[in-house]
């Protein structure tokens, strides 16, 4: 155990390094083809290129931004409908934190936030980004691939092989949501939130009008990973995610004698988040137990949809690939 995690560290290392050197290069990159400025030598450029390029083919990882990614844009006539695999549910509600407590009872969770944007399905095949579907009606989706693929942080390749579904959402910063709205003079023709500009870059049929967009993927559920041990974690899960180069949603471990503690930590952060978020998802770390509970037609047995003081919204659920949307509330 001690070694595997020895292991996923210096992965982790690699990563960082892999992210920076994709920043680093793209700020020089816009520096000189937009502001005709050079912040770095020809020769460093093509040294810190390099390294990434070795990088990336050592990680098996390669991000959608990734300055050795040759982007095709591409118009299409519409966006194709999917039904996904099972209907994804609505939540039940409550108010009170102390819900919570006894939805938690003894059992180990994960708290996390409920980014506000559009729920994405992404489906990996042999290492390949081959699918990306919104959640739509919660029974069938629109096909977005090509617009998934120039998210700014979207992993176009990845080192596992096996066939991947991993739900997450598809969000605009508050900086780039104010950015654009600045940039459109006719006032009833600006984007009333990050969500509805989310929404519509994410629908786009000219994929590089969703790349100007700088529309970002975070991971909150995996839903089917072939062949992998998550030793009945989800917390492990979010881990492996991340060794796999995806950002992954803010995520703490949580009891029932910490939930107060977490709540108030969570609320706190809210005013300084760059990411538009409505609330809080707590989900039993136990992948089996929760599976085991079920849900009705209508709603997953054990979820619940909390209006906390009119403000924060917390949401239990079980299943990893259950999605919470805030149009319910």
């Amino acid at each position: 155990m001690e070694q595997e995690k020895n292991k996923m560290e210096q992965g982790k290392s690699k990563q960082q390094r892999m992210r920076e050197l994709v920043e680093l290069l793209n700020r020089a990159r816009k520096a000189y083809e937009q502001d005709n400025t050079e912040i770095m030598s020809n020769y460093e450029y093509d040294r810190l290129y390099d390294e990434l390029e070795e990088l990336e083919k050592e990680l098996g990882t390669k991000m959608a931004n990734s300055p050795t990614v040759n982007v095709g844009y591409e118009v299409v006539s519409g966006l194709p409908k999917e039904r996904h695999e099972r209907p994804m549910l609505s939540l039940d509600k409550t108010k009170e934190v102390e819900r919570l407590k006894e939805f938690l009872g003894t059992k180990k969770a994960m708290i996390s936030w409920k980014l506000d944007g559009l729920t994405i399905v992404l489906t990996y095949q042999g290492g390949e980004l081959v699918k990306a579907v919104t959640r739509g009606n919660g029974i069938e989706g629109e096909v977005i691939t090509n617009n998934a693929k120039v998210f700014q942080n979207v992993p176009l390749h990845i080192p596992y092989q096996g066939e991947l579904v991993l739900r997450g959402e598809a969000v605009i910063s508050y900086k780039d949501f104010e950015a654009i709205n600045e940039k459109i003079e006719d006032v009833d023709a600006k984007y009333k939130n990050p969500r509805n500009l989310c929404s519509g870059s994410v629908r786009q049929l000219n994929n590089e009008i969703t790349a100007k967009r700088n529309v970002k993927f975070f991971a909150f559920t995996l839903v089917r990973a072939e062949e992998v041990d998550f030793h009945n974690s989800r917390m492990y899960q979010m881990q492996w995610l991340k060794e796999q180069g995806f950002d992954v949603v803010e995520h703490h471990p949580v009891t029932a004698e910490t939930i107060e503690e977490e709540v108030a930590w969570f609320a706190k952060a809210i005013g300084k988040n760059e990411i538009p978020s409505d609330g809080l998802v707590l989900v039993y770390d136990d992948i089996a137990y929760g599976e085991s509970l079920g849900s009705t037609a209508k709603f997953p047995r054990n979820a619940i949809f909390s209006d906390y003081a009119g403000y924060h919204y917390w949401y239990c659920i079980d299943h990893c690939d259950r999605v919470y949307d805030q149009g319910n509330k």
